[in-house]
């Protein structure tokens, strides 16, 4: 070692970058364990930035001209022996200049927008000697590159939702990013705060289903297995920091490719976790392979932190769910009887409750009158019918539930409307103890009727899971591929998860937390987010999830787009990739229950909760770009719109967000933010006036004003200083990237 350290110090005579990465690497492998998962960690990891503008001192890929890359498309379209020898020297050369700009890595020494041209500077050495190399390029030439050790200063710029929820139900958030940077960005807002994580990364098949730095990693790639662990390690490190690590699951799939490689760095990433290993059946007729078993599993690691447990079902999972008992559910009428206390008074429990006067649909619940007021005082609107809590004898009787109360459990599923009565319909309630047994999950959820009450079914026994599951629900082809194909028609997406998998795994995990964070940043097709809704429906859940997933485009598309001259940036190519093209419409037609033409959805939803997919899901969602800023313009608060979507998702992604400070502040219903504090006065006021704000964010250089200002906050409220919580979280995680 004393040896390397010498030669080293010479390297860094001449090159101080290329010393720092070389001691690295001699780092890794004096530290490098002598039992246990060794492999190479093939720093550093890079990704190139398409439509991220080039500026100064950027670290850029100088691309092909379209030119070459569509010449070099179709030469590669051409058949071995059908190309000619001038054009075999010619794709020699063209693929000898395509892997040089993939791997060298040019400095930005200046930009001239006004020619669109940039200087690119490089270290070279030629016969010991350190030279500078400088080139003139087109920016479209250009591609910036984020190293995984360089600091990132994130923002997100929304780029539509869908809102069905109301204000009542949080966001869903899908990030369309590169997920290493996504996962930084995260823990900014969600460190220590996510109760569930469910990943489904590429099972390195070597069928180009995954990148690495840019390049597709083939089965011929002797070192593809070390790729994809180094790869993982990186993001589950990260992931580690946003899991609580009171009470929280980790959950990933994996298929035998890498599943021994995966569990051995599981144990290593997290030793204070409690791992098992689920054997699921997926494909029960079998994937043949000549001459070896047909393959029909796959298997699920779940590894669990803190008190977490995995929650009993009415399956085991392997053999069949048993039924209950023929009990049949009864519901509370909601007209308060006689013979329940004191009937005279009103106590605001007398409303009229209005149903569509042909169809005697319940619409909405009105305002409750006083004692004196008259019934009949009360205007009916246009098309409607009334039904008031009137006893028996025609005298004033009242409603069980208070009008909140009533809107709570009607959202929830825990009202139901029976047979003709007046004007209306009766109403029935869910009483405490049978919404108890709903929670602990003793009454089970198998659908909606038509009201939007639920339709429950009472479980003979609760059963622990078992370690090797086979239901029909899991079928990959039936319930994953079958269904991406009902949402969206004529898009297609290799191998999408069964939607009742993803489901029944993460109801183990967060069963019983029903205001739980999910986060998947390996989405997909979305899944992740589509199971979580469901879950949500079937007991009134506000579960949210946060999806990331980049935009790539399929290997068999990018032919295509090359031959036409368009790269990744480009509006064309970036309306085919993944998130455009199918995680995002096909969490709007969940949702919406329509497809991307408009037209309803047709099937239902089966298993535990059948119903039309046309229904939909009453939740909110938004969709977000993660772009990369300047920190000196983030310091200074010319960002504040793409940084304000941060502030949002820490407070909980629900009600306003807060993308404006033009006027010195704004609070909104989960959190408020002053930037000029000569206003606090006014803000504080409105930090006190708003019971349901959990965050604070001040924008402050000063410790004094901020330790003035945190004194005088609501106790409840986490304040958060701007600039400095968000600068220095993306410096810290560089700095541990570069590690």
């Amino acid at each position: 070692m004393s040896r390397l350290s010498e030669l080293l110090r010479q390297v860094a005579l001449k090159d101080e970058r290329l010393a720092a990465d070389l001691k690295r690497e001699t780092d890794a492998l004096a530290e490098r364990r002598s039992f246990g998962l060794n492999f190479e960690r093939h720093v550093p990891e890079a990704v190139e930035l398409p439509g991220r503008p080039v500026r100064k001192n950027d670290k850029v890929h100088a691309l092909l001209t379209r030119e070459k890359q569509a010449r070099l498309a179709n030469l590669r379209a051409i058949r071995e022996r059908d190309q000619t020898d001038a054009e075999r020297d010619e794709l020699s050369r063209l693929e000898l200049e395509l892997r040089e700009s993939n791997s060298v890595l040019w400095r930005v020494a200046s930009v001239d927008r006004k020619a669109a041209t940039a200087t690119l500077t490089r270290s070279v050495v030629e016969e010991s000697e350190a030279l500078l190399q400088a080139t003139e390029v087109p920016l479209d030439d250009l591609a910036v590159v984020a190293e995984f050790r360089d600091p990132i200063y994130p923002g997100l710029v929304s780029t539509g939702k869908v809102e069905r929820g109301g204000p009542v139900k949080p966001y869903h958030a899908v990030i369309n990013a590169e997920n290493y940077h996504a996962l930084q960005a995260l823990l900014f807002t969600h460190r220590g705060k996510v109760d569930a994580i469910y990943i489904d990364p590429p099972y390195n098949t070597g069928a180009k289903d995954w990148k690495y730095n840019n390049d597709y990693v083939e089965a011929d790639d002797l070192y593809r297995h070390s790729k994809w662990l180094a790869m993982m390690e990186r993001r589950l490190r990260l992931a580690k920091e946003l899991l609580n690590p009171d009470h929280s699951v980790l959950i990933v799939t994996i298929d035998e490719k890498e599943y021994l490689r995966l569990g051995l760095l599981l144990e290593q990433l997290f030793p204070d976790g409690r791992a098992q290993m689920i054997s699921t059946v997926i494909n029960r007729k079998g994937n043949a392979r000549r001459g070896e078993f047909s393959r029909s599993e796959e298997f699920v690691y779940f590894v669990r932190f803190g008190n977490a447990g995995i929650s009993p079902w009415r399956s085991d999972m392997l053999n069949e769910a048993q039924e209950g008992d023929n009990e049949k559910i009864r519901w509370k009428s909601l007209l308060r009887l006689a013979s329940t206390g004191q009937t005279s008074g009103r106590f605001n429990m007398f409303y009229p409750l209005f149903f569509d006067s042909r169809t005697l649909s319940f619409v909405f619940a009105g305002e409750p009158i006083p004692d004196g007021v008259p019934a009949a005082s009360v205007q009916v609107p246009d098309g409607m019918s009334v039904l008031w809590p009137i006893q028996r004898n025609g005298s004033d009787g009242r409603w069980s539930l208070s009008k909140p109360k009533f809107e709570e459990y009607l959202r929830k599923g825990y009202i139901k409307f029976g047979s003709k009565n007046g004007g209306g319909r009766t109403p029935y309630y869910l009483m405490e103890g049978q919404i108890a047994a709903i929670e602990s999950g003793d009454l089970v959820v198998t659908g909606r009727d038509s009201d939007g009450a639920v339709e429950l079914k009472k479980l003979a026994s609760q059963r622990s899971p078992l370690t090797i599951w086979n239901q029909s629900s899991h079928s990959t082809s039936g319930h994953g591929t079958a269904l991406v194909k009902d949402l969206l028609v004529d898009r297609a997406f290799p191998y999408p998860k069964s939607l009742y998998a993803v489901e029944d795994a993460l109801r183990f995990a967060v069963l019983r937390n029903r205001d739980a964070v999910v986060v998947d940043f390996f989405a997909g097709s979305g899944t992740t987010t589509h199971a979580v809704m469901r879950l949500n429906r079937q007991d009134g859940g506000r579960r949210r999830s946060i999806l990331v997933t980049n935009n790539e485009v399929a290997a068999d598309e990018q032919k295509a787009l090359r031959a036409k001259g368009l790269r990744p940036g480009d509006v064309e190519w970036e309306r085919w990739g993944i998130c455009e093209y199918i995680t995002r419409p096909r969490i709007a037609a969940a949702i919406n229950g329509k497809k991307p033409d408009g037209t309803p959805i047709n099937g239902n939803y089966k298993f535990t909760d059948e119903f039309p997919m046309a229904d939909g899901f009453e939740e909110n969602v938004e969709f977000f770009t993660l772009t990369y800023e300047a920190p000196l313009r983030v310091s200074t608060n010319r960002e504040f719109g793409k940084i304000a979507p941060f502030l949002w998702l820490r407070a909980g992604s629900r009600g306003r967000r807060i993308d404006d400070v033009s006027t010195g502040w704004d609070v909104a219903e989960a959190y408020g933010v002053i930037a000029d504090l000569d206003q606090s006065e006014q803000f504080l006021k409105a930090m006190d006036d708003a019971p349901s704000v959990t965050h604070a964010f001040i924008v402050t250089d000063e410790d004094r004003l901020f330790e003035a200002m945190v004194r005088q906050l609501p106790a409840h409220v986490e304040p958060v200083r701007l600039y400095e919580a968000y600068l220095r979280n993306f410096e810290i995680e560089a700095g541990r990237a570069a590690r």
